[in-house]
């Protein structure tokens, strides 16, 4: 999955969201620590009980703060679940973009290839990525769409470039975005989350997609994006399908 370079701490290219404490006041660089180790405590809360089980003083404890410290970062378990799904959300895009703009000198393709595997690391390294996103279809269904919508984003609009320098099929990108973002979601989950079959599994107890699996994936989508003679002919169908 290749999508548009964002900044690697914003959720909008460009900008940068200051994080504050719950009376707006910036953090200092302590407070960005005690932020992120709630956050990460946090994450492994949620991750391990699910969202009805975890609690305010579950995540304090596996932070070691206390619970007025708590209450300077965060309103309350809904406030800090919703911002761990962004924080997991502006991780992996991150880890996406980098590996494909690292690849975009090779082409388009080349791109969607860094990008996947970067995915499926990420979701190896950091599973509680689909465990609370699962979550988050009852626990806040706003952060479950937000956390997808941002993907397609910046991916239909990579798509979309593709399609203008005639490497990519001319179709409606966002929809392109979805079904694309859905195959990989879905081979990780099968073969990153349950890879009981497979050897070498990390430590988290996931394991790598093996490379027939990928590589037959990644036919399948080389097959679907594979510009024809029409789409060699200029771009109004482009603009046709976007309104751009």
């Amino acid at each position: 999955m290749a999508i548009e370079p964002l900044h690697p701490d914003t959720d909008t290219p460009g900008g940068e969201e200051v994080p504050t404490t719950t009376k707006g006041t910036v953090l200092t660089a302590r407070g960005l620590r005690t932020r992120r180790r709630l956050l990460d405590a946090a994450e492994k809360v949620f991750a391990e009980l699910g969202y009805p089980a975890a609690s305010i003083v579950k995540i304090t404890e596996e932070a070691g703060c206390g619970l007025g410290t708590f209450y300077l970062y965060f309103e309350g378990k809904q406030e800090i679940f919703n911002e761990v799904v962004m924080d997991l959300n502006r991780r992996v895009r991150r880890a996406m973009t980098d590996a494909a703009l690292a690849e975009a000198d090779a082409g388009r393709i080349a791109s969607e290839r860094a990008g996947f595997r970067a995915f499926f690391r990420f979701t190896a390294e950091h599973p509680a990525l689909y465990r609370i996103i699962r979550q988050a279809e009852f626990a806040s269904p706003d952060a479950l769409r937000l956390h997808y919508s941002r993907i397609v984003d910046g991916y239909a609009q990579g798509i979309e470039q593709g399609q203008r320098s005639g490497e990519v099929h001319r179709m409606d990108p966002e929809v392109v975005a979805w079904a694309l973002m859905g195959i990989g979601e879905i081979i990780g989950m099968r073969w990153v989350l349950w890879p009981q079959d497979q050897d070498g599994a990390t430590r988290e107890g996931t394991g790598d997609v093996p490379d027939h699996v990928f590589d037959t994936m990644m036919e399948f989508i080389e097959r679907a994006l594979a510009p024809g003679a029409m789409d060699r002919e200029g771009t109004d169908h482009v603009r046709d399908i976007t309104g751009r």
